[in-house]
């Protein structure tokens, strides 16, 4: 398990198609604990715990996240959705509660990289 405190390689930026989402196991605890979205140049990086419904993972199959649309993040266990550059929950039964970011960075090399921090990343 990687230590508390470092950078972590995620993928490429590459690896990440515009308009799609990926969940990863940075901690690597055997299940996914982050997804992230892409937007044009922009990721956004997000726990993968539902803040309604007990930290639940979201996705209702590796690396679904989005609704049919792309433009939400969507729980799979009971439809709520999350606006993507916000994290915050527009329509479902933790409205106005939002998901939990994660620091990330992008280098100039193209690799998304995310920083462990605390017992939530590991």
């Amino acid at each position: 398990m990687p230590a508390k405190g470092t950078d972590v390689f995620l993928c490429r930026l590459d690896d990440l198609a515009d308009g799609a989402s990926r969940g990863f196991d940075p901690g690597r605890t055997g299940q996914d604990t982050v997804l992230l979205v892409r937007r044009g140049a922009t990721i956004h990086g997000w726990r993968d715990a539902c803040p309604h419904h007990g930290g639940t993972p979201m996705a209702w199959r590796k690396d679904a996240y989005l609704n049919a649309a792309r433009d939400r993040i969507v729980c799979a266990a009971h439809g709520a959705q999350f606006d993507i550059e916000t994290g915050v929950c527009t329509l479902g039964p933790c409205l106005g509660q939002r998901l939990q970011p994660v620091e990330l960075t992008v280098t100039a090399a193209g690799n998304i990289n995310i920083r462990l921090e605390g017992e939530e990343e590991t």
